[in-house]
């Protein structure tokens, strides 16, 4: 006898869901049977991006994805999301933080706004989708956030991205407490290098280095950290919530 997650019937709003991880997440629920919207902030190919995912998707399943602008750093536009995407499908049923950015530097050379933008993106963001995807989101739902090993770690160079995801993977604690009178859950998380375009930025020196510490010697793909997810959202993990997954190859520096 098999296991099978079966998400049909259920909606999953994905952040920064126009490519790498976030277009895979897409990929992974829609084939789980869940309706996917696919955020993204409208910026530079991200529409293009996001709309030909939708397209592809639809192909495979009429009706079963959607494409919802917004910046996840605009509280109002966040609100209105939630609300707009709750009337087209009736309620959100999986709510994944996803969408984030770098702006790597160290803390002697980085600017205000460098700071400011990654926390406005990357902890901020998740606070309003999580706030405003609450009250849109259907009883017995589950939250997943993505943190990173960079929260953990404390790369050189990164005091903004690791601040911002150690924040996530508190909120997703405190959200855990708050949520689950009406069954929701909230997980979060922490990937190790993923072999993504934010990864592909990484000199090749420093991935050489990196992957000394990865007992499983290989970076992980966007599809481990989807079925992570999945797995997160689905009845299997009914007695999970307020914590966070490592998935780093076992990377212990």
């Amino acid at each position: 006898m098999s296991i099978e997650i079966n998400l049909e019937g259920k909606v999953a709003l994905i952040t920064g869901a126009s490519q790498g991880i976030g277009a895979q997440m897409a990929r992974t629920f829609h084939k789980a049977g869940a309706t996917v919207v696919l955020n993204h902030p409208d910026q530079g190919n991200t529409g293009a991006n996001a709309s030909a995912l939708c397209t592809e998707l639809n192909a495979l399943r009429p009706e079963s994805a959607l494409v919802a602008v917004a910046n996840v750093a605009d509280p109002a536009a966040v609100q209105l999301m939630m609300k707009e995407v709750a009337q087209v499908t009736g309620g959100i049923d999986f709510l994944i933080n996803n969408a984030a950015i770098i702006r790597d530097r160290t803390v002697s050379k980085m600017t205000l706004e460098e700071w400011d933008s990654v926390i406005s993106v990357n902890l901020s963001g998740v606070f309003h989708c999580c706030k405003f995807g609450l009250e849109n989101m259907r009883e017995g739902g589950a939250i997943v956030s993505l943190g990173s090993i960079a929260a953990i770690q404390g790369f050189y160079g990164q005091a903004n991205y690791a601040a911002a995801k150690a924040g996530v993977l508190a909120m997703m604690r405190v959200i855990s407490r708050e949520a689950a009178r009406r069954g929701i859950r909230a997980n979060a998380i922490a990937p190790g290098v993923i072999e993504t375009s934010m990864a592909a930025t990484i000199p090749e020196s420093v991935r050489v280095e990196m992957l000394k510490n990865v007992p499983l010697a290989r970076f992980g793909e966007p599809v481990d950290v989807a079925n992570v997810a999945l797995f997160l959202c689905s009845p299997l993990a009914a007695y999970v919530t307020g914590q966070t997954l490592e998935v780093n190859g076992g990377w212990r520096g």
